[in-house]
């Protein structure tokens, strides 16, 4: 019997991947443009695309590479998730929902040393731009070597660890921009430093777990840590090791990580930015606000042998990252964990549509959904809400419109909602709302479900059932190119 090989991060999730032919090595490409463009494209044009692990980078050795589109097909997003390679799309946002609202809290192991430790820079030695730090996209401000990261923090006065997504911009060789929304953990965590006149300590990974990324860009409640989670859906502590130089747990298998500080803004801050973001458009730099942005002082650089740089430069939302937008899931756990019944689906389409379906059960029940969404952490930055029957695919936005153009009336069924909380983010917010740091903005929610009160009597649907599409596919799946999910 062969025993299973121990559990490397990003790497195991390459191994797997590679039993699938999911990954498409390209060599000599080059980090200015060409490897953003490549991977827009690539995302854009092909069904269920291949990641792209690129190598011998234009000016860079041979394996200091870059990973592109890790999850953009469903099989890749299921090998993520330790689940089945075959799993459809919706069973995998039911089982994500099931892991983390079930998952415990399980705190990181401390090993004394780890793969990420292989290499290490400190003080002068630091240098950034050793590695292939991106120039995603025309516009940018700069190189970024922190798109699929994860920024590691440490609460002074509760001892909360929290790890969250915020881009990095890489200003000189030891000194990275930091941008992340008003109101972030890593952010309120910062300013707690700032207050008593002190920079705040900082780690950040830039590649590693996926699943420890995944975790990163989720919203969770204040003082729930992800790297807890994150051991909790692995089955077992994540290891880490203590930072030389911070003291804050650093993921033991990650593939670059950096640890330095963030000086109070009025000490030493950078203009950061334009930078092209998930939304499909530019933000910060002349785009922005017009404020600086903190900094990192980078102290010291550890890095695997072989080093790879997960890339998550945001794409135009028809070039999607993800096969499937998993946050999703924690949209539906916050559903639940609300007390919010009859939930069977919930999908985040594009940049800024939720479509929720619910299995009706009384009068004013798509209502309470709606509202409910509205007030949830994860559809934060969501323009539109929409509200289905549950004989609608959530995930399918073919479905969702159809509903949305049969079962609703403008006059009646379109309900908007003044002053909700939005993002720094959003192209749409104006301006001078930006400048004074108002960060909220107005959302509509679609009702497209069939009227309560003569439900009855709507019009039967003209489609085939599930159960003879199914039958047709299984038939005839050796004829023609049907996909599988």
């Amino acid at each position: 019997m062969t025993e299973k090989p121990a559990y490397d991060g990003l790497r195991s999730f390459l191994t797997e991947a590679e039993k699938f032919g999911e990954i498409k090595t390209i060599t000599g490409a080059d980090w200015n443009l060409e490897i953003g463009a490549l991977s827009e494209t690539v995302a854009e044009k092909i069904t269920e695309p291949p990641a792209l692990l690129f190598d011998e980078i234009k000016g860079y050795p041979k394996g200091f590479r870059i990973l592109s589109l890790p999850t953009a097909s469903r099989r890749r997003m299921a090998i993520a998730l330790g689940l089945p390679p075959d799993t459809p799309r919706i069973e995998l946002l039911r089982h994500t929902l099931k892991r983390i609202h079930g998952a415990p809290s399980t705190p990181p192991r401390v090993v004394p040393d780890g793969p990420v430790m292989q290499n290490r820079m400190r003080d002068n030695e630091v240098d950034l731009l050793k590695f292939p730090a991106l120039f995603g996209h025309r516009r940018d401000g700069g190189r970024y070597i922190g798109t699929g990261s994860c920024v590691i923090t440490k609460d002074p006065e509760t001892g909360f660890v929290n790890s969250g997504t915020y881009r990095l911009q890489v200003h000189e060789r030891n000194l990275l921009g930091l941008w992340n929304n008003p109101g972030a953990q890593a952010r309120i965590i910062a300013e707690k430093y700032w207050k008593q006149g002190k920079a705040c300590p900082i780690a950040a990974t830039v590649g590693g777990d996926f699943l420890v990324f995944m975790l990163s860009y989720m919203k969770f409640p204040y003082g729930v840590s992800e790297l807890d989670k994150a051991g909790g859906l692995l089955g077992h502590p994540l290891d880490v090791v203590t930072g030389p130089v911070t003291g804050l747990p650093i993921p033991a298998h990650a593939e670059i990580a950096i640890e330095g500080e963030v000086p109070p803004p009025s000490e030493e801050a950078r203009d950061e930015g334009p930078f092209g973001e998930y939304t499909g458009y530019y933000s910060g730099g002349t785009l922005g606000t017009g404020h600086a942005e903190p900094v990192i002082r980078v102290k010291a650089i550890y890095y695997r042998n072989n080093p790879i740089i997960l890339n998550m430069s945001p794409q135009w939302p028809g070039a999607p990252h993800h096969s499937v937008r998993f946050e999703a899931g924690g949209l539906w756990d916050q559903l639940e964990s609300a007390g919010v019944p009859g939930v069977t689906g919930v999908y985040i389409h594009l940049s800024g549509l939720v479509a929720v379906s619910i299995q009706q059960r009384y009068p004013g029940h798509a209502r309470q959904v709606g509202s409910a969404v509205l007030g949830a952490a994860s559809s934060a930055g969501s323009r539109y809400v929409v509200i289905v029957d549950d004989d609608i695919d959530a995930t399918n936005l073919n479905e969702v419109l159809w509903a949305m153009t049969t079962r609703s009336l403008p006059a009646e069924d379109i309900q908007v909602a003044e002053g909700t909380r939005t993002n720094a983010l959003d192209a749409r917010l104006p301006p001078e709302k930006k400048a004074s740091g108002d960060w909220t903005s107005s959302r509509a929610i679609i009702y497209a479900v069939r009227p309560w009160h003569w439900r009855n009597k709507f019009p039967m649907v003209n489609r085939i059932d599930p159960d003879q599409r199914e039958a047709m596919i299984a038939k005839y799946r050796d004829q023609l190119p049907f996909p599988r999910d």
